[in-house]
Formats: structure tokens, C-alpha cells, sequence
């Protein structure tokens, strides 16, 4: 027999199921006490009335008086146990979706890069802690009122029930006519807030080209389409709202004429005739409400389905055992990587080792395939096939935590993260000022870094806030050589700096070599090709030439000279790459 997976989400919900429980425990009592207002009716009709004894009177507004109050106190409770029901689902599920939320930007190389899952919680959250949920914690009770109904006379239960299959057919009809397309509203409007969300980290781009009118013409396109479906749906759902209305107030009319009638039949009291209707109302108020917060259950729904979905689709990290500090060395073997969503590869069967220590430039053309085997090297995206190990260990069988303070990257576009340098450059771990500083040092960004206002404190964003391109690049390779790193990956690192800044890197390279930092650097800048051991050159995704410097870049010079006027001549940097 095939075990069905549970998501973390339905784990959660099952670890909620005693408070779900008492909570439904509540409303039966809760619907009980709702009968008190009709019995209160009908002994005041038929007992009070009829009698002329006020101290009956003064009784039973008394016990109504406290049972009101004790109903009152127990929706309290109920409503208490869902918001910590909901707290709790907070609690449990945060952390795990901002994670599965990571990995999925990560693996879709940000295609998916959103803030959906924890909306969803939040919103899955509140429609837990709104009036729509009661209903369907009071509509399970239902038969007691019908059954009191019938009590008061075969009639009334007759009508009870039929009033209520009437209800319940305009309910389904609700979800058929409205679920899918509010189901696709949803769908396109986070769709449409992605979109807006991208465009507005873009502004400085859409500004300077003049770029706005068509972006939001495409945005607005997309929120055509949600203002369709949600007016459809709306008017579907809005005049199924009305009919269901106006039946519920036209049965608790007709059950007063049909009591009346009763009354003269001389078969009920007249305490009964109002009673009825009475308590065919709050019979029928759960299912009114289901009704009128379709909406919002709908939206629960599609929360609830997309938070499983991603849930089970990405698992939680298994708990990987401690291993020894790496020292750096690195064996690629074979690796074939395709970006994340496709299945072709972009690098091709690549194989070279480095030891502990060792230097490598990568070189090569545009889309040669060297910042997708960079991500490969540091267990970013996997590989389709073959083995990238690091001290002997697959790089994907570290645990993220435990190798991240020996990983250094630069990557080509440098993402700073809100709040201080300080914090950035210290990994937003916790502050070792000494370290921080060392790092900036190394970095040539110390002195730069003074002479802000607040120096190491000055809040950025993650666009670098003030701070100029070469800024940004020189507080993102301080963010790489913080601590002790044993693997530094550095992606065009020079790509924005001036003459100083290329020097200062340069220096930052001796100082890593010094050190026995296993450093990787991508270029297409020769500037810093003599600081470095080794050479890889890609070309089509394929590795076409790799070892020693000058061995390397001698075989490219040879290769690139015309075989006429061939002159072995030492040259430190080829032609073209």
C-alpha cells in the first residue's frame, strides 16, 4: 500500500488538530446557547404573557442574561484558540517557506524569485482568524436546529430542511460559477505584482530610456485581465449573494405565515409562531455566510494548494553530518550544468583540478559557459551529470551552514543587502570588528568606507544606496574575503574599477595566495592574469586549453599567430578572450 506524503503544512495543521477540535468542542456549545434567544421568545409568549408574573419575567431575563454572557465568553475562547492556531502555523512554517522560497528563486536562477509563500501563510493565516471560518465550524451543527424545529412541529422541520437544500444548491453553484475564475484572478494578480515588483528595481532603466509607457501598458494588460475575471466572478458570486438574501428572508417570513396558520389550527402557541422563525434564521445564518465569504474562501484555498505545492515540491534540508574545516582543493570531473528549467547543457564535460592554494583564471568569449560552471563549482545550481568535490567531498553534500564562512564569491552582479557596510561585509553573521575591517583592508575599501558619514555604520540597500559601481564591487569582494575563506570564487571582479582598484586587487590576490586561499577569477580583463597560477580557457561550453600560465597563454599566442610569421615570442595575455 503506496504511503501518501504529507507536506509541512498539513504536518502543521495536523500538530494544530486538539486546538481544531476543542475549538469545534466550543461551538457546539455555542450553537446550543444559540437556541436561547427563540426559547426566551417562546416563554415569554406563552408563559409570562399568559400568566402576568413578573418575578417569572425577572428569571428568565436573568438566565438568558447569563447565558448570553457565557456564550459571549466562549466565541472569545473560540476565536482566542484559531489566532493561536494561526500564531502557531507561524511558527512552525516560517522559517521552512522562507527556505523552500530561497530555493526556489535559486533553482529557477530567479525567474521565481518572490515573496509568494510567506504571503500565502499570511493570508492562508487570516481568513483562520476571520468571520468566514466560524461558519464552517457552525454549519456542521445545523441538525440541531432542525431538530428542535421539528420539535416545535413536523411543519417546521419540513421547511427547515428544504430551506436549507435550497441554500446549499446556490452554495454549490456559488463555488462552480465563481472558484475558477477567482482561482485565475489570483493567479494573474501575483503575476502582476511580480511584475511590478521587477520593474520597480529597474526604475533608474525605465526612467533614463523612457521606458515607463510601455511597461505599464504591458503591466496594465495583465491587470485587465484580473479585473475581468474578478467582475465576472463578482457578479456571479454578487447576484447568487442577493437571491440567497432575499430566500433567507423570504423562508423566515413564510415560516411565520405558516405558524400562523398553525396558531389558528389551534396546533402551535403563538410563543412557537415566533420562535420558529426565530430559529430558522440562525439555522440558516451559517450558510448565508458561507455564501457571502466565498470569496475569501476561495483565495484560502488557492493559498492553501500553493503552499503544498511548494512544500512537497521542495523538501526540507536533511541534516548533513559535521565535516572536517575544507582546505580548498577542488576535482571537477565530467560536469555537464544546464541552466535551472532546461535540460541543455551549457558547459560541457568539464574536468581539471587545483589544489589547496592555487590560483585559477578562467577565460573565454561571452556565453562560453564560465559564470554557469562558476555557479556549478560552488554548489549554486547542480549538475547534470559529473562531480564537483571540494576536499574530496561533493560540494552538494556540505552542509550550506557549516561551508558558507569558507566560500568566498563575487558574483558578477553585485547584490548588497539592506542595512550597514559593517553587515554587509560581515556576511550579516555576527560583528567581529577586527575581521571587518581586515576584510576592507583587503579589499582597498577601508579608507573609503571612513570618509562616510557614519563610516562602517552608513546604511545601503540593496542596490549599494550612495555607493558609486567600483564602491559596490570593492565592499563585495571585502564580503568575499571576510573570516577565513579557503575557496574564493571572484566573477569579473574588475569589471567596474579604475586603475587603483585593479592594482588593489592585484594585491588582494598576493595577499590570498600568502594566505593559501584557493582562488578562482573570471575575466575577460588581463590586468590581473599574472597574479594567477593557472589558466582554463572555455569556448562553447567545452574546456579547450588548461595549465600553467604562461604555458597556456604561450599555446593561445601560438595558435592566434599566422603560420607564416610564427615567433616564439613570451607573451603573457592572448590575443582575444
Amino acid at each position: 500500500m503506496e504511503v501518501v506524503k504529507r507536506s509541512d503544512l498539513q504536518e502543521a495543521l495536523l500538530l494544530c488538530k486538539k486546538s481544531f477540535m476543542t475549538a469545534g468542542f466550543f461551538s457546539l456549545f455555542i450553537n446550543f446557547l444559540m437556541l436561547v434567544p427563540a426559547i426566551y421568545m417562546l416563554q415569554l409568549y406563552d408563559r409570562v404573557i399568559t400568566s402576568g408574573s413578573e418575578s417569572t419575567l425577572l428569571m428568565l431575563t436573568l438566565i438568558v442574561l447569563v447565558l448570553f454572557i457565557t456564550m459571549g465568553l466562549l466565541e472569545w475562547a473560540r476565536s482566542q484558540i484559531l489566532v493561536r492556531v494561526s500564531a502557531r502555523l507561524e511558527t512552525l512554517l516560517s522559517e521552512r517557506l522562507y527556505g523552500a522560497a530561497f530555493k526556489q528563486a535559486l533553482y529557477s536562477g530567479g525567474t521565481k524569485a518572490s515573496s509568494q509563500p510567506i504571503d500565502d501563510l499570511t493570508g492562508l493565516r487570516q481568513f483562520m482568524t476571520g468571520n468566514g471560518l466560524f461558519a464552517f465550524f457552525d454549519a456542521p451543527w445545523l441538525p440541531i436546529y432542525i431538530a428542535v424545529l421539528f420539535m416545535f412541529h413536523v411543519s417546521y422541520g419540513v421547511m427547515a430542511i428544504i430551506t436549507v437544500i435550497i441554500l446549499s444548491i446556490l452554495a454549490v453553484l456559488n463555488e462552480k460559477m465563481t472558484g475558477s475564475k477567482l482561482k485565475k484572478a489570483n493567479e494573474q494578480a501575483i503575476v502582476a505584482r511580480g511584475l511590478i515588483n521587477k520593474n520597480l528595481r529597474n526604475a533608474e532603466v525605465v526612467e533614463s530610456m523612457g521606458m515607463l509607457e510601455g511597461i505599464r501598458t504591458r503591466w496594465q494588460e495583465g491587470a485587465q485581465k484580473v479585473l475581468v475575471l474578478q467582475a465576472k466572478a463578482s457578479t456571479h458570486a454578487g447576484a447568487i449573494t442577493s437571491v440567497s438574501k432575499t430566500f433567507r428572508m423570504l423562508a423566515q417570513s413564510l415560516i411565520l405565515g405558516l405558524g400562523a396558520y398553525l396558531v389558528l389550527q389551534q396546533e402551535i402557541t403563538p410563543g412557537l409562531m415566533i420562535a420558529g422563525s426565530i430559529l430558522l434564521g440562525r439555522a440558516l445564518a451559517p450558510i448565508d455566510l458561507m455564501i457571502s465569504s466565498w470569496k475569501g474562501f476561495v483565495a484560502a484555498r488557492g493559498q492553501y494548494e500553493r503552499l503544498n505545492g511548494i512544500l512537497l515540491k521542495i523538501p526540507a534540508d536533511t541534516e548533513r553530518m559535521s565535516l572536517p574545516a575544507p582546505s580548498g582543493s577542488l576535482d571537477v570531473n565530467g560536469v555537464m550544468v544546464a541552466p535551472p528549467g532546461t535540460r541543455t547543457p551549457v558547459v560541457k564535460g568539464v574536468s581539471f583540478k587545483l589544489n589547496a592554494g592555487e590560483s585559477l583564471a578562467i577565460i573565454g568569449p561571452s556565453a562560453a559557459g564560465k559564470s554557469t560552471l562558476a555557479r556549478a563549482l560552488l554548489g549554486v545550481w547542480p549538475a547534470l551529470s559529473g562531480k564537483v568535490r571540494l576536499d574530496g567531498v561533493d560540494v552538494f553534500d556540505w552542509d550550506r551552514k557549516q561551508l558558507g564562512p569558507y566560500i568566498g564569491y563575487l558574483p558578477q552582479d553585485i547584490e548588497l543587502f539592506d542595512g550597514t557596510i559593517a553587515e554587509n561585509i560581515a556576511r550579516f553573521s555576527e560583528l567581529d570588528s577586527d575581521k571587518v575591517v581586515a576584510a576592507a583592508k583587503l579589499a582597498d575599501v577601508h579608507e573609503t568606507i571612513l570618509s562616510m558619514p557614519k563610516g562602517y555604520d552608513t546604511v545601503i540597500g540593496s542596490t549599494g544606496g550612495a555607493l558609486s559601481g567600483g564602491q559596490r564591487q570593492r565592499v563585495g569582494l571585502a564580503r568575499a574575503v571576510f573570516g577565513e575563506p579557503k575557496l574564493i570564487l571572484l566573477d569579473e571582479p574588475n569589471s567596474n574599477l579604475d586603475d587603483r582598484g585593479e592594482q588593489a586587487l592585484a594585491q588582494a590576490l598576493r595577499t590570498l595566495k600568502e594566505k593559501g586561499v584557493t582562488v578562482i577569477v573570471i575575466t575577460h580583463r588581463p590586468g590581473v592574469l599574472n597574479e594567477l597560477d593557472k589558466v582554463l580557457l572555455m569556448q562553447d561550453g567545452a574546456l579547450k586549453a588548461f595549465g600553467p600560465r604562461l604555458e597556456v597563454l604561450n599555446a593561445l599566442n601560438k595558435q592566434a599567430q599566422p603560420k607564416a610569421k610564427k615567433v616564439a615570442v613570451p607573451i603573457t595575455v592572448p590575443p582575444a578572450f
